[in-house]
C-alpha cells in the first residue's frame, strides 16, 4: 500500500470535496467527447436527481440533503447521448432566487429569523432526492411532500402532482417507490408526524390511480428513508432514530432543526414491520439496533422473509455532524456494509454482512424486485469512508461469493449504479450498468457504461459532460426516448 505525504492527503480531500460545489447553471447538448461506442441495444433515457446548489437565497445551506432539485437526462440514442439539466421549479426553489435568504425550513438549515422566522412551519419540498417515470409521467420524489411532476422531454416543471386529490393530509409520498415487474404497480409510502406518527402505504396502478393500502400507526415518529417489497409485504425496517413527542414539540413550537431533534435510542432496537399487501393487520418483529437509510430487494424464501440493507456502523448521533459537514469531511471511519436480515415465523432476525466493502447506492436488476436477486451492484470506496469517497462499482454474486470491481482513480466520485437488461427477457447479469462520475483535476462529470457480466473491465462507452453535475442521490432508466 503507499503512503501518502500529508500534502498529498489534503490536496486528494480538497479536490474530493469539489464535486459538492454547486452547479449554477442549466444544460443543453450532445455529448462530443465521447471513448469507445455505445452498445447496440442501449436506448432510452437515464433520468438523475440530487442537490444541486447548496445556497439558497444567498444563504448557504447546512445539510447535505437540502440543497434544491437539479434534474439530469442522458437520453441513448444510437451512437450518441444527448444531455439535459433543469432545476425542478418547487415553490423554495423560486422564491430561493430571489436572494433574501433561506426561504423554507429544511431537514439541516433553518430559516433566518431565529424563533420567529421558524416556528409551525414544516421541511419544505425540495424534490431532490429520486425521479421515476410511471404511467407515461415523470416525477421529482422528496420525502416531505407531493411528487413533482416534469415533462419527461424537456423536464419542465409542471407542478406538484395528488393523484387527483387521492394524496391527502400532509401528501408525504416517499422518494423511494418500488415497481412490482410482475404488475407494474409502484408502491410507496409518506412518513407523517402530524396529526400522529403514522406510515401511510399506497400503491399506484399502471393507470396511474393512487390507492391506500393501510396506515399503520407508530408510538414515536422514526426517521426512514426507504422499504421493501416482497410478492407478500411492505417491509420496514425502522431504526431507533426517533422524534419523540417532547423533541417534535421542540421541532414544532421551538424552532429548532429537524435534523437535531432525532434522537438515537438503540435501547430501542429496530423494529421490523411487515405490511400485507392486501391491508391486512401488520405483522411486527424486533432485532438488535441498527441504522440505515436504503434498502437493495427483499423476497420471500419460504416461509421466512429476506431483506437487504446498507447498514452503518454508527449511529444518527455520530452521523449527522459528517452530513452537516459535507463540504469537509473526511468520514471520520464511518462503515456502511450490505447486510442481509432474514426474518424467521418465530420472529428471530438473522443477520448477515455480505461484503466488507464499503458501500452505499445499493441496485440490482429491477425486474428481480420481490423475488430473490442473484446480483447486487454497490458504489464502493476503496479507501475512506464518505460518500465522495466512493469510487468503484462493484457487483457481488450471493451464489458463489464472487465480487468483481470497476476501480476509478483514488480522488475521483462515483455515484449509483443503474442495471440495464439487454432484452426483456435476458440474464439477469445480461446488460450494462450506467454510472455518473466526478473527475477532480477536470472538475467536470461523465457517464459510465460497464458490461455487466464483467464490470472490472474497461467501460465500454464513456461520454464526458463539459461541467460536473454534484454527486446527486438516485436515478432510474426507461427505455423511452426523450424527444428533442
Amino acid at each position: 500500500m503507499s503512503v501518502r505525504s500529508p500534502e498529498e492527503a489534503s490536496l486528494r480531500a480538497d479536490r474530493t470535496r469539489t464535486v459538492w460545489e454547486s452547479q449554477h447553471d442549466e444544460h443543453d447538448y450532445v455529448a462530443d467527447e465521447v471513448e469507445g461506442r455505445l452498445p447496440q441495444g442501449l436506448r432510452g433515457t437515464l433520468y438523475r436527481n440530487g442537490s444541486g446548489k447548496f445556497e439558497s437565497g444567498g444563504q448557504a445551506l447546512g445539510h447535505l440533503f437540502d440543497g434544491d432539485a437539479l434534474l439530469s437526462m442522458f437520453v441513448l440514442d444510437r451512437e450518441r447521448v444527448r444531455f439535459r439539466s433543469r432545476y425542478v421549479r418547487t415553490n423554495h426553489y423560486r422564491a430561493g432566487l430571489e436572494g433574501r435568504g433561506v426561504p423554507g425550513r429544511l431537514v439541516g438549515t433553518n430559516r433566518r429569523g431565529g424563533w420567529l422566522g421558524n416556528v409551525l412551519r414544516l421541511p419544505a419540498n425540495v424534490a431532490n432526492t429520486h425521479v421515476v417515470f410511471h404511467h407515461r409521467e415523470l416525477f421529482a420524489l422528496y420525502e416531505f411532500g407531493r411528487p413533482h411532476r416534469l415533462d419527461p422531454d424537456t423536464l419542465e416543471t409542471l407542478g406538484e402532482h395528488d393523484f387527483d386529490g387521492r394524496l391527502r393530509r400532509m401528501g408525504a409520498f416517499s422518494a423511494h417507490f418500488k415497481i412490482d415487474p410482475a404488475t407494474g404497480e409502484l408502491w410507496n409510502f409518506g412518513m407523517e408526524m402530524i396529526p400522529r406518527p403514522t406510515i401511510r402505504c399506497y400503491r399506484v396502478d399502471r393507470a396511474g390511480e393512487l390507492r391506500k393500502v393501510r396506515d399503520v400507526h407508530l408510538p414515536d415518529m422514526v426517521a426512514n428513508h426507504d422499504f421493501a417489497l416482497t410478492e407478500r409485504h411492505m417491509v420496514f425496517a425502522l431504526d431507533p432514530a426517533v422524534i419523540d413527542r417532547p423533541h417534535a414539540l421542540r421541532f414544532l413550537l421551538l424552532g429548532e432543526r429537524l435534523a437535531d431533534v432525532v434522537r438515537w435510542k438503540p435501547e430501542r432496537g429496530t423494529t421490523i414491520v411487515l405490511v400485507p399487501r392486501d391491508g391486512s393487520k401488520p405483522r411486527i418483529v424486533h432485532t438488535d439496533a441498527f441504522f440505515h437509510f436504503h434498502v437493495n430487494n427483499a423476497y420471500e424464501d419460504g416461509s421466512d422473509t429476506v431483506i437487504d440493507v446498507v447498514r452503518f456502523s454508527r449511529g444518527w448521533d455520530e452521523l449527522l455532524p459528517h452530513f452537516d459537514a459535507f463540504r469537509t469531511t473526511d468520514g471520520g471511519r464511518i462503515g456502511s456494509f450490505l447486510t442481509r436480515l432474514r426474518i424467521t415465523p418465530s420472529g428471530d432476525v438473522e443477520r448477515e454482512d455480505l461484503c466488507a466493502l464499503v458501500a452505499e447506492f445499493p441496485q440490482h436488476d429491477w425486474r428481480r424486485t420481490t423475488r430473490k436477486h442473484r446480483y447486487s451492484y454497490l458504489a464502493t470506496a476503496l479507501e475512506g469512508h464518505w460518500l465522495s469517497s466512493l469510487n468503484a462499482i462493484t457487483k457481488i454474486d450471493h451464489r458463489t461469493g464472487e465480487i468483481r470491481q470497476h476501480a476509478l482513480p483514488s480522488d475521483h466520485s462515483v455515484g449509483e449504479p443503474i442495471f440495464v437488461p439487454r432484452t426483456e427477457r435476458a440474464a439477469e447479469d445480461d446488460g450494462w450498468l450506467l454510472a455518473v462520475a466526478y473527475d477532480p483535476a477536470e472538475h467536470r462529470s461523465r457517464l459510465l457504461v460497464l458490461d455487466a457480466r464483467n464490470p472490472d473491465r474497461d467501460a465500454l462507452f464513456v461520454a464526458h459532460l463539459r461541467h460536473h453535475i454534484p454527486l446527486g442521490f438516485h436515478g432510474s432508466f426507461t427505455s423511452r426516448i426523450a424527444g428533442r
